[in-house]
């Protein structure tokens, strides 16, 4: 492909300049590689809540232990 040559062409219609600009932007967003999702983290408010070192453990009573010291 050489420089002159476009990357796309119009082949039908007579599309208003806000057009082919909405086309250009739908068309370099595309073509960029998906971001990698951010893993989740807790907040540092969550984990000031939390006594260190301590896991959420499940099972019955859970919710009262939760709020006892360890």
């Amino acid at each position: 492909m050489s420089a002159e040559e476009p990357l796309f062409r119009v082949v039908r219609g007579a599309p208003t300049a806000d057009e082919l600009a909405a086309l250009v932007g739908a068309i370099v967003v595309r073509s960029r590689p998906a971001a990698a999702p951010t893993p989740l983290t807790t907040s540092a408010w969550t984990r000031s809540t939390r006594p260190a070192g301590a896991a959420p453990v499940a099972g019955p009573g859970a919710w009262r232990a939760s709020g006892l010291p360890r």
